[in-house]
């Protein structure tokens, strides 16, 4: 199973080098020297990673220049893994993990959880109620447990969260 770990941005310098605007929780293990991340219908090669300015840098043994690092501007990085392989740390999860478990609102399972946003500050998960598609922003203020094993998350119902029609408005 392949996982979504980064984005590459722009070349950096005239070596090869790419920026990579993080999509992983482990950037230390997926982004390793030696590691093997997916780039399409390709498989690159860390040679060696480090951060600068506040971004990850990157080179792969495959991308000797600028020219050839200037090709991948834009796409996707993956890493393979294996399906039941959970994150180090257990207040984190794969997407794969999240999709299909059932949205519960106190003891009312209200929708099922479709999909994940992955943003720059923070996820949001995508729950599909009633045929509607609503989001809802993956933080423990409002997403207080997610039980893998049990099949559920539990949202914190705050007026208007899952029924835009609830929601108070400015107009009136």
């Amino acid at each position: 199973m392949q996982v979504v770990i980064g984005r590459i941005g722009r070349a950096h310098g005239i070596r090869g080098e790419l920026n990579v605007d993080i999509r992983t929780d482990e950037p230390e293990r997926r982004f390793a020297a030696g590691s093997s991340v997916i780039c399409g219908d390709r498989t690159l090669t860390v040679a060696k990673s480090r951060h600068h300015s506040g971004r990850l840098v990157v080179s792969f043994k495959e991308i000797a220049d600028r020219t050839a690092a200037e090709g991948l501007h834009g796409k996707i990085l993956e890493a393979e893994i294996d399906p039941v392989e959970t994150p180090d740390d257990p207040d984190e999860f794969y997407d794969h993990q999240l999709v299909g478990l059932e949205a519960r609102s106190g003891d009312a399972v209200v929708g099922t959880v479709t999909g994940i946003v992955h943003g720059p500050y923070q996820d949001t998960l995508t729950i599909e109620i009633d045929g509607r598609e609503v989001f809802v922003p993956f933080v423990t203020a409002l997403i207080p447990e997610v039980s893998v094993s049990g099949g559920y998350v539990t949202i914190n119902e705050i007026e208007g969260l899952l029924d835009p029609d609830k929601a108070e408005r400015a107009d009136g």
